[in-house]
């Protein structure tokens, strides 16, 4: 304790968390009866491509309520599991917990001029300058049918991010974003995204292959553009030979995120009269066949 408020004193920006902790709302009754917050700062992109700053506000729709000091002492000596069986047992009965979604959006140019840095953790955007706007309800409808492969080997990454959201210059989440994924690599694998309760919904276009435990099939090329006709080759991107033919190419098209990539790299237009031919070492460094341009 004297470790913690060494430190704390000593911090001065810690000071709006510690007031929120060492509060009523500092003991929660329940994870029901407790908001949630992004904290963070992230971009949001709109499809005109104007960009703003936002930050993510879960309020309770069973509203707030905490424990006494006495009662969380308490609980805390005969019920460790006091919170998670709350939870399941709201659930299993029916009584399916919510959170309505609210959103401060900041335009993207207010951020050069605001009064202070607003990708600062430390700080709360006033609801004066940046009100709460409701967009959606979170509810939690069923409960895990099997605690380790739904909840164990859950991996929750900050750089799972949809087209349309994207990180800010918040530095806590910089790292974050490369942190959180490393240590899910340590924990349950390299391939932990290959894990049902964490595999994506809609496919997923990717350069990585092989590691410890893969179990989806995937095959060459994994990397795009290509001229192979693999699954991400596309006809439309891929540039003519300067043989005159164009290539093998897939009828698949790129995602949206390949194809901007595409876009903004210059291709390389090649033309293969003969391809070299393999030696005991690998292929013939004296085989010249092929021209490139750019």
């Amino acid at each position: 304790m004297n470790m913690q408020w060494d430190f704390w004193t000593l911090s001065p920006e810690s000071a709006h968390q510690v007031t929120i902790l060492m509060g009523d709302r500092g003991i929660p009754k329940s994870w029901r009866h407790m908001d949630g917050f992004s904290s963070h700062t992230y971009m949001w992109v709109n499809a005109k491509g104007q960009k703003f700053w936002v930050k993510y506000h879960f309020k309770t729709d069973q509203g707030i309520d905490f424990l006494t000091q006495a009662e969380a002492d308490r609980l805390a000596g005969v019920d460790g599991d006091y919170h998670t069986r709350d939870l399941y047992e709201a659930i299993e009965r029916g009584d399916h917990p919510s959170w309505t979604l609210h959103m401060q959006i900041m335009p993207f140019d207010e951020a050069k001029t605001y009064r202070f840095n607003p990708f600062d953790l430390t700080k709360v955007w006033p609801h004066g300058d940046y009100p709460l706007i409701e967009v959606g309800r979170m509810t939690l409808v069923r409960n895990p049918t099997d605690n380790h492969t739904e909840i164990e080997q859950a991996a929750f990454d900050v750089n799972n991010l949809v087209p349309g959201i994207g990180p800010s210059p918040d530095k806590m989440l910089l790292g974050r974003i490369f942190s959180y994924a490393d240590a899910h690599r340590a924990r349950i694998g390299v391939n932990y995204k290959q894990i049902p309760v964490n595999r994506p919904k809609v496919p997923v276009h990717s350069y990585s292959k092989d590691g410890l435990m893969r179990v989806q099939n995937v095959s060459d090329p994994v990397y795009a553009p290509n001229s192979k006709g693999g699954p991400k080759a596309d006809p439309h991107d891929i540039p003519r030979s300067r043989c005159g033919k164009p290539a093998e190419s897939s009828s698949m098209p790129l995602t949206r995120s390949e194809r901007t990539t595409m876009t903004s790299v210059r291709p390389v237009r090649w033309c293969a009269r003969s391809w070299p031919a393999p030696n005991a070492t690998g292929w013939s460094p004296t085989s010249s066949a092929t021209s490139w341009t750019g």
